[in-house]
């Protein structure tokens, strides 16, 4: 119950995220309801599609839409007065970001099929696929594809919940503790700035 309420959060904060963006992209108001769903719901769907799992998490549970266009209308409302709560949305987005791939390990886990690496991987997609999505429709270079700790955080926190499940230890246990460290690694790099090498122009220069 803990993961749904958490994922609720998630979908709204990542819903006016999306907002937030088309509204600086100059969208009207359905582009803004359209970026702030793919932002809180592209994540999942691709897994869905992906593995296969149908019906599509937001078609079985069409509360989700709702909630995600609910809270991209009152981001498009409110927009002058959100720009203050900038902290408090990057703590959500962490708190989702690691909530999103937990539940998407576990509704891969669902599919014995697939091997613990990949399981791990369909929990990163999860994560991370809706602001890629978001930052591609509106001409962005996708933040995942930065050198900010964003994707890595991801798979540690499903290869820690993974991991912990093949020792057999408690469910909720593997819950809080992956759940736990994700967000505090994610808090913490964005605190310190923590960030992944990149290649520069002059690092490869001579290959052009």
């Amino acid at each position: 119950m803990l993961l749904h309420y958490i994922y609720l959060l998630a979908i709204c904060a990542e819903a006016v995220s999306g907002a937030l963006m088309g509204i600086r992209k100059d969208m009207d108001i359905f582009g803004i309801c359209l970026i702030g769903t793919v932002a809180a719901l592209g994540g999942g769907t691709v897994r869905d599609v992906l593995i296969g799992h149908y019906p599509l998490g937001w078609v079985a549970h069409p509360e989700y839409l709702a909630f995600t266009i609910c809270a991209a209308v009152v981001a498009a409302a409110a927009a002058r007065a959100l720009h203050h709560f900038k902290s408090a949305f990057l703590v959500v987005d962490a708190l989702g970001l690691v909530a999103f791939t937990i539940i998407g390990c576990d509704i891969a886990r669902g599919f014995s099929v697939f091997h613990p690496a990949i399981v791990v991987i369909l929990g990163m997609v999860t994560g991370v696929f809706g602001g890629l999505l978001r930052d591609v429709l509106c001409n962005e270079i996708p933040l995942v594809l930065r050198r900010e700790i964003y994707a890595s955080v991801s798979l540690l926190t499903g290869a820690m919940y993974v991991g912990i499940l093949h020792l057999d230890i408690d469910p909720h246990i593997a819950t809080l503790g992956s759940l736990l460290l994700g967000f505090a690694v994610r808090l913490l790099a964005i605190r310190f700035h923590w960030e992944l090498p990149r290649l520069n122009k002059e690092s490869i220069r001579g290959f052009d």
